[in-house]
């Protein structure tokens, strides 16, 4: 049976950008887009994070500056936990495996057009040239994902690239960093692989979308192997005590 993948609802959305926006004056990298981003490189890597562990490194000070009181620092992390809860539901292994062909990763991203672009040069925000490559459907969220990576290099180690393990890994990778490449390398990046084919942005954040799929897969069979746990056996009755008493160990650390 297929599972549904859940969804954030308008008011989980608004609330995670309020909470961004507030943030956003202690890191300008801070986006609702960007913060997506980085959530999913973390559901995506091999092995369960804690957010204890992710939080510091994704706001640095800027989380515990901004949110002192208790019950901001709880509606805070509600903001956070309820997205992160959904991109889990929609990185759900057993549901990608059940159908491999359906994107099931829904991104907050922003749709930038022409017309969008063309306001923001136009109220003297942002140079035409630099809103041509940074105001694209999707560099955002890519930056945080790959921003993500390299704060847990450890846990996303790189396969040999000369191996087809490592060609697939890198080829999921590019299709996120595609999002995230000015116009010149984008052209580059597309005539080598999808030549003679007009993709647009929204086939591309398929792609991307598909290949955070993959990476998550990926980890599921290359994810890091549990410790071997070493017990020691248990000395019989009659044998003398490891403690080195003298004594049998039945009279001693084995009695009763």
């Amino acid at each position: 049976m297929s599972r549904v993948a859940r969804n954030s609802t308008e008011a989980d959305i608004e609330a995670l950008e309020q909470l961004c926006e507030r943030l956003a004056g202690f890191g300008e990298d801070v986006s609702l887009e960007w913060v997506d981003g980085y959530l999913t490189a973390l559901l995506a890597s091999r092995r369960v994070i804690a957010p204890s562990e992710w939080l510091p490194k994704m706001l640095g000070d800027a989380f515990e500056r901004v949110f002192a009181d208790p019950a901001d620092v709880q509606q805070a992390m509600g903001a956070l936990m309820s997205r992160w809860n959904v991109l889990a539901s929609q990185l759900d292994v057993d549901a990608m495996l059940d159908d491999p062909e359906a994107v099931r990763l829904a991104p907050l991203m922003i749709a930038y057009d022409d017309a969008a672009r063309a306001e923001v040069v136009a109220a003297s925000q942002m140079p035409a040239e630099e809103a041509a490559d940074l105001l694209q459907t999707g560099a955002l969220w890519a930056e945080g994902f790959i921003d993500a990576i390299e704060a847990f290099a450890d846990d996303w180690p790189e396969p040999d690239v000369e191996t087809d393990d490592g060609r697939w890994y890198d080829d999921c990778l590019s299709r996120v960093i595609a999002l995230m490449l000015p116009q010149a390398d984008l052209t580059e990046h597309l005539a080598l692989h999808y030549p003679g084919e007009t993709i647009e942005r929204d086939q591309l954040v398929d792609e991307a979308c598909f290949a955070v799929q993959d990476l998550r897969l990926y980890w599921l069979d290359h994810g890091p192997v549990p410790e071997t746990r070493r017990v020691d056996p248990k000395p019989g009755r009659n044998d003398p005590c490891p403690c080195g008493s003298g004594k049998k160990y039945k009279k001693c650390h084995g009695a009763g």
